[in-house]
């Protein structure tokens, strides 16, 4: 198993147990004790559990994403591929608002080298896209959520109801064609739904992963996407919903 696979494996089995010992989580992973050890350190490191002797305790709380550092790492061969898409989807000259989140920030760096106008709202892809030099940068207002650097509050929901955008890239926490857009975070959802409100055409993207969760914060419909770019793997009952309502599906 691949080591941020076996990473986000041992964050959903401490989380879904509260506590777990180390020689539970080498069974389920197949990995040595020792590795476990090293594996429980890093997660330790990056805010997701407590080590106590022989084991951990979970600090996320059921409905809390995982931080930005295990996510980015985690699929980044498809959302590579999502984000290559996306950007087919946009052409030159367009003025484009890009979300927070891991995916967005794939896209980001697959936009370095075009030519438009790019908000972005985190700050890991405002730093992406510093050095583009065809590329016209805005950087909103608003206050930078820890590890995620995503832009929130009200500043950020000002510079982007003063704007209109040709596109907006969403990222997501769930989606699905009945609970529509959802994030874990609440300022971040409202971000979101404004940066939605401000675009003539709203691309979403997902790994198929997402369309089996729903997170807290309502962010719109399904009825307010036009395209969302996902992976094959993504569910044909779902796709199939958003694709009945009007929603163009790319799947890569």
């Amino acid at each position: 198993m691949a080591g941020t696979d076996r990473l986000r494996q041992i964050t959903d089995a401490v989380r879904e147990a509260g506590s777990i010992g180390v020689a539970e989580l080498a069974g389920l992973t197949g990995a040595s004790e020792m590795t476990v050890r090293r594996d429980l350190e890093v997660l330790a490191a990056q805010g997701v559990l407590e080590r106590y002797r022989g084991g951990a305790r979970s600090l996320l709380l059921r409905g809390e994403e995982p931080p930005f550092a295990l996510r980015a790492q985690e699929g980044l061969e498809v959302k590579r591929r999502i984000a290559a898409e996306a950007a087919r989807l946009i052409a030159d000259g367009e003025s484009v608002v890009l979300d927070s989140g891991t995916t967005c920030l794939e896209v980001a760096r697959a936009l370095e080298h075009r030519r438009l106008t790019v908000l972005p709202l985190s700050l890991h892809a405002v730093n992406a896209l510093a050095g583009a030099t065809q590329l016209t940068l805005l950087v909103p207002g608003g206050r930078p959520r820890p590890g995620e650097l995503a832009l929130t509050g009200p500043l950020t929901t000002a510079s982007l109801a003063a704007l209109r955008f040709d596109t907006a890239i969403i990222g997501c926490c769930g989606l699905d064609a009945e609970n529509g857009l959802t994030a874990y975070d609440l300022d971040d959802a409202a971000v979101k739904r404004v940066a939605i409100a401000s675009s003539c055409r709203v691309i979403a993207v997902a790994e198929a992963a997402k369309f089996s969760r729903t997170a807290l914060g309502f962010v719109a419909p399904a009825s307010a996407l036009h395209a969302v770019v996902t992976d094959e793997s993504a569910p044909d009952d779902q796709t199939d919903r958003l694709s009945a309502a009007g929603v163009t599906i790319r799947k890569v």
